[in-house]
């Protein structure tokens, strides 16, 4: 089939909708569909660029805790109806297809199967409340809707409810796990690793708290932290207050990097506060072998295994994060064990395996809309078998909210 993948995020900047694009992209093409990506630019990105069509531009707004994008373009109708007109796609898949403004118009405009994925989770929303009403039309032009977790169901069912496919986010099993230890924090310290960004949500400030409670109970351990965000400025002032030793701030690494700093890591501390709907940094630790203490919040539990993968602790709970990292640092047996099922726990979450069931559920929306004479006039390609392993392995059945 063709494909279109349609995110209102800037791509191919760095964020979680972006990369998951971005492997479904290459993995949709290795099982032998003609893929595109359909963003906006920013900068002086060109407009297109390989298998990327930018249209529009996109500006940075702070959304849900946090900083997200919105895309504009005056001409965006036009845009949007020529490059329709020559893509002539089979299938649009929509990634946060109610962000304004590029996925709802290629939404309007669509003569394809329209399918799309929810990623996001949060409590009372009023964008949402007033989007749910305005944009109650464009959910009906959805032919299959997928989340990428329990948690974004329950969120996004709220505001528009419908039978949705849970398929989880993926990562690349392959590049943690080959990855090597960097020399340089191998000094027989152990080593604390955070990854996020500096804002509220991601509880930062919580970890640097237990980090200041195990200092003062004489762990000998170093606190490694990767990222940016609007919050760096008062992390890095309650460091030097309060005279912290050991923190080092990393800043953006390299996705190299990044996974050499997870195999680095004795403990990977993600103290989330909420608002995760999944939860992609666990995962990437999971498949580094790193043993996790995460937040004991929705979208996280869907990825870590209490005591399985990791030690689950209340949020914003600074004494109990610390007094579980100390438990992990303290415990080479534990940490061992906890990694060994991250890794395990890991391969089901791989890119090969997440996106078979994205394309099985292509398939299962393809086949219930040409039973029922709906298919669209732009869908050309030939109408994809049932799997022979039957519904239940390919979603033969949505999941409802």
């Amino acid at each position: 089939m063709k494909i279109g993948l349609v995110t209102p995020y800037i791509y191919p900047l760095p964020g979680g909708v972006t990369e998951h694009v971005h492997y479904l992209y290459e993995n949709l093409r290795l099982r032998g569909h003609d893929v595109r990506i359909i963003s906006a630019s920013h900068g002086f990105q060109r407009s297109t660029e390989g298998d990327v069509i930018r249209l529009g531009k996109g500006f940075s707004v702070p959304t849900n805790g946090s900083v997200g994008t919105v895309t504009f373009s005056p001409r965006y109708v036009s845009q949007v109806r020529k490059m329709l007109d020559e893509e002539r796609f089979d299938l649009l898949h929509f990634h946060e297809p109610f962000v304004p403004f590029l996925s709802p118009v290629v939404l309007r405009e669509s003569q394809s199967v329209n399918i799309a994925t929810f990623h996001a989770y949060a409590g009372f929303s009023p964008a949402y409340e007033l989007g749910s009403r305005i944009l109650r039309r464009y959910a009906q032009r959805l032919h299959g809707r997928i989340a990428v977790s329990a948690a974004a169901r329950h969120f996004i069912d709220r505001f528009f409810p419908g039978d949705y496919k849970v398929i989880p986010n993926g990562v690349d099993v392959a590049r943690f796990q080959r990855a090597v230890p960097l020399a340089r924090w191998q000094d027989g310290r152990r080593n604390i690793l955070f990854v996020g960004r500096h804002e509220p949500r991601k509880g930062l400030l919580d970890l640097l708290k237990a980090y200041r409670l195990m200092r003062k109970a004489g762990c000998d351990c170093r606190l490694l932290i990767v990222g940016s965000g609007p919050q760096e400025r008062e992390a890095r002032r309650y460091v030097m207050t309060r005279r912290l030793q050991d923190v080092e701030f990393l800043g953006r690494v390299s996705d190299a990097e990044k996974a050499q700093l997870y195999r680095t890591a004795d403990v990977f501390v993600s103290p989330a506060t909420g608002r995760e709907s999944f939860g992609i940094v666990l995962l990437e630790a999971m498949a580094a072998g790193t043993p996790i203490v995460c937040s004991d919040i929705h979208g996280y539990k869907g990825v870590v295994r209490r005591n399985e993968q990791g030690i689950l602790v209340p949020p914003r709970d600074s004494k109990a994060l610390a007094a579980a990292t100390l438990r992990l640092l303290d415990d080479p047996e534990l940490r061992a064990r906890l990694g060994a099922s991250g890794r395990a726990r890991a391969e089901e979450f791989s890119w090969e395996r997440v996106t078979a069931k994205v394309d099985d559920y292509y398939g299962f929306v393809i086949r219930r809309l040409a039973a029922q004479g709906q298919l669209p006039p732009h869908f050309s390609a030939d109408i994809p078998p049932s799997p022979r392993l039957g519904p239940s392995s390919a979603g033969e059945t949505a999941t409802g909210g």
